[in-house]
């Protein structure tokens, strides 16, 4: 019976480990390098603040054109 090449086994993780940080680090100077697109973190954070409401949740009186 042949014996495991534990060697071989240890080289084959740290390979895959070494590939899988260089991916997440190109994919992090995309990021931040790409404009307000496709890797945006969350769009809805860029968007002005809703004002139409009071602090207690109501919204604001309108005055009525008659």
């Amino acid at each position: 019976m042949a014996t495991p090449n534990y060697n071989y086994e240890k080289r084959q993780r740290e390979l895959a480990k070494k590939k899988k940080k260089e991916e997440k680090l190109r994919e992090r100077d995309a990021r931040k390098t790409s404009p307000d697109g496709e890797f945006s973190q969350n769009p809805d954070m860029d968007a002005e603040p809703d004002h139409s409401q009071t602090p207690d949740g109501e919204a604001p009186a309108t005055p009525s054109q008659a």
